[in-house]
């Protein structure tokens, strides 16, 4: 059964990643839709496996929202997709959802992409009664996605960016040291680059914050069925696709993820080039 894009827009473009919106007909997986879990979606029947977040439903119309950016091949033939167009498939939702409860204090760090991952956690967070503190990163103002959906979810929004264009000239995790500075602190989440997550891990580690990290190792079937997303997590080998995406951020071994991560790099370079040329 194809999927109908009701609606899409750009939200990144002109800087060689485009970042799409992208609302997809999906009533199935509506209902059953947590925040946190994703959804592995293909352009036709020949198309490449991807997993998303899903960042929001819209029970109304039996939608879902995903947000796309272009890295490869078949994330740019998905990012260009418009509304009319379909989709081949739609698998989800898929994951387990988020720990939501009143923790009390939460600070949701976001680097890049990861604003659009982060959104429908945060905003479960805070109907739970949590006070929730966002801190969002790019490398520059231009390249900062869904600031103000996140500033009107947060208690506090604060921003940083590497050139200074917005907010704070650095990086997310200067801004959360200084803010585990002033704040007591009860749980911190963090989506993003993967060397982003591990900094934010080592710097709540000595203070024995809890952390969560959403890890996205490359997936296949998200059933737990192919083990390509294998993760070691205190030395157990953990499956991203079924028992995560969420993990304790201090028992991750982030050097295997990071050697997994760059498996098919030279295939896929490959394939955005056949497809350019």
């Amino acid at each position: 059964m194809s999927h109908e894009i009701v609606s899409a827009s750009v939200l990144v473009g002109n800087t060689g990643r485009t970042t799409t919106e992208l609302w997809v007909r999906a009533p199935d997986v509506v209902p059953a839709w947590r925040a946190g879990q994703f959804v592995i979606v293909r352009t036709d029947e020949g198309g490449e496996r991807i997993p998303l977040t899903v960042v929001g439903v819209s029970p109304d119309d039996g939608t879902i929202r995903i947000v796309v950016q272009e890295i490869g091949k078949s994330t740019r033939d998905l990012a260009r997709l418009r509304a009319g167009n379909t989709i081949s498939d739609v698998c989800g939702p898929l994951g387990m959802p988020s720990e939501i409860e009143a923790f009390g204090t939460c600070v949701a760090v976001a680097g890049g992409y990861g604003s659009a991952a982060v959104l429908p956690i945060i905003t479960a967070l805070a109907a739970a009664g949590n006070h929730v503190i966002g801190i969002l990163g790019a490398r520059t103002e231009s390249l900062l996605v869904l600031l103000d959906e996140l500033d009107a979810a947060c208690d506090e929004l604060q921003v940083a960016t590497d050139d200074g264009s917005r907010g704070q000239k650095g990086t997310v995790v200067d801004v959360l040291r200084e803010t585990l500075a002033r704040n007591t602190v009860d749980r911190v989440l963090a989506i993003g680059p993967m060397r982003m997550m591990q900094a934010v891990a080592e710097l709540t580690r000595p203070e024995g914050i809890s952390t969560v990290v959403s890890l996205n190792p490359i997936m296949v079937d998200g059933t737990g069925m192919c083990g390509a997303c294998r993760v070691h997590i205190d030395e157990e080998v953990r499956f991203a696709c079924v028992d995560g995406p969420e993990f304790d951020a201090h028992s991750v071994n982030y050097d295997e993820l990071a050697a997994r991560l760059g498996t098919y790099a030279s295939e896929e370079r490959i394939a955005l080039e056949q497809s350019n040329g």
